[in-house]
């Protein structure tokens, strides 16, 4: 068989038409495709949602838990709509009056230091909404490091800012991590839990004591793993510095590219941190939101 011809071919079952829905009864939007789309895995499903091909009501909809009510229309195109324009190092994941949401590519400073003002995550979404006529100020809420990719939010005013920074723990529901690490762990899924205390020198070190600093807890779930390195999923139940990195390195299995605690290899050239999952209350109007970002292809190919 000629297999440049058969790799021609479209795929079976592919549609070649788009797709048009009645929403009957109250649903999320990803319970509703899985239901009326039976021949598509929930990875392709987030797929179309992030290629910007599902529309309710004639809007793009990329939120997977959006809420559907009854007499609303949610079309699939199956061609894939041209991306929007990513700023050198962020992509728009969400956005209204209120807040916005991004995936923060690696590399990138979350805010402006004293030695760059320009290139990082902060004014990349002020470029953003100025380029839609919008020169609102911004203001970060949470900050990754620069070696961390994932989700950052960010706040339209002043006031939003101070709700979700003030109410952080009450807000946030859920706040999960991507880690590369090395080895794998010998329990599959575990917690750590520890006291943590800055030292003089900035280093964040655990303690059982707790008069000896501030408490920390971390779950954490073997997700894939390989002869070297393995990719966990990490819940974090408390927010403290560095506390991921730090118990990681507790258990045995530092993160990749984190020699500051423990790694001794770094095969992506960057920490092997990536945050993946992001649920919580809007600060506004107390609307439940999750988003969770595609892992990243420099940790699949590890594994």
């Amino acid at each position: 068989m000629d297999k440049s011809n058969k790799s021609k071919r479209k795929p079976k079952g592919k549609p070649n038409t788009n797709a048009s829905y009645e929403v009957a009864k109250p649903d999320e939007l990803m319970k509703f495709l899985i239901a009326k789309l039976p021949g598509k895995s929930r990875n392709n499903i987030k797929s179309l949602l992030s290629g910007k091909q599902v529309f309710v009501d004639g809007k793009p909809i990329k939120q997977f838990n959006y809420p559907l009510i009854p007499g609303q229309q949610v079309n699939i195109r199956w061609s894939r709509v041209a991306p929007e324009k990513k700023y050198r190092g962020i992509s728009i994941i969400y956005e209204d009056k209120d807040i916005v949401v991004v995936d923060k590519h690696a590399g990138l400073l979350s805010i402006p230091t004293d030695h760059e003002k320009s290139k990082t995550a902060l004014q990349m979404v002020h470029s953003y909404l100025q380029s839609k006529g919008q020169d609102d100020q911004i203001f970060v809420v949470q900050r990754l490091d620069r070696d961390v990719s994932g989700l950052m939010v960010f706040a339209r005013t002043e006031k939003v800012q101070h709700v979700l920074q003030s109410r952080w723990q009450e807000i946030i529901s859920e706040m999960v991590y991507l880690a590369v690490v090395e080895g794998t762990p010998e329990k599959l899924e575990g917690t750590v839990t520890s006291y943590l205390k800055e030292s003089k020198s900035l280093l964040v070190y655990s303690s059982p004591d707790p008069k000896d600093g501030a408490k920390a807890i971390t779950h954490y779930q073997v997700i894939k793993s390989g002869k070297i390195y393995a990719i966990l999923k990490i819940k974090l139940e408390t927010s403290r510095k560095n506390q991921l990195r730090v118990h990681m390195n507790e258990i045995g299995h530092p993160v990749v590219g984190d020699k500051k605690y423990g790694a001794t290899t770094s095969p992506i050239g960057r920490l092997g941190l990536h945050a993946w999952g992001l649920a919580f209350k809007h600060p506004v109007n107390n609307e439940s939101l999750q988003f969770e970002t595609p892992i990243p292809r420099k940790f699949l190919r590890l594994i």
